[in-house]
């Protein structure tokens, strides 16, 4: 088994804000990422395939492909946006790096077999700072 990973970047705003609570509460728990004008991340997100090489290309996935399919599906939907406000796919949800791992696995691992047939969506890891990261394995 072969793990191949693509990396790609993108800009975003939010805030983490439960609307059932107090901005007190809020604030108690969010702390400054409850700010009401927002703060922003630069986002670095890590698509992980797994599988078999193809025995004709050594190719578990095609890279190029990969890296379009991440960039229509996901960093255009998220770049230089607000993630409370800008972006469909999280409206209603908290937009925590968690949820946004989530919803980008929700995206990306129906059309993998579009790029492949050779490997599976493995692992979404996205780093919200260079220190804090979720990985998410579909789970």
């Amino acid at each position: 088994m072969v793990y191949l990973s693509r990396k790609e970047h993108f800009n975003a705003a939010h805030k983490l804000y439960n609307p059932a609570w107090s901005k007190e509460k809020n604030v108690e728990v969010f702390g400054p990422c409850a700010n009401e004008n927002w703060h922003g991340h630069n986002f670095e997100l890590i698509v992980t395939i797994s599988g078999n090489p193809n025995p004709e290309t050594g190719f578990v996935v095609d890279l190029k492909k990969l890296s379009r399919l991440i960039r229509e599906e996901v960093v255009e939907k998220l770049d230089h946006k607000n993630l409370n406000l800008d972006v469909p796919f999280l409206q209603g949800k908290m937009a925590s790096t968690e949820i946004l791992a989530m919803e980008i696995w929700k995206i990306l691992e129906p059309k993998i077999s579009d790029i492949t047939s050779f490997g599976k969506l493995y692992k979404i890891k996205l780093y919200e700072t260079p220190r804090n990261f979720v990985e998410y394995l579909g789970e």
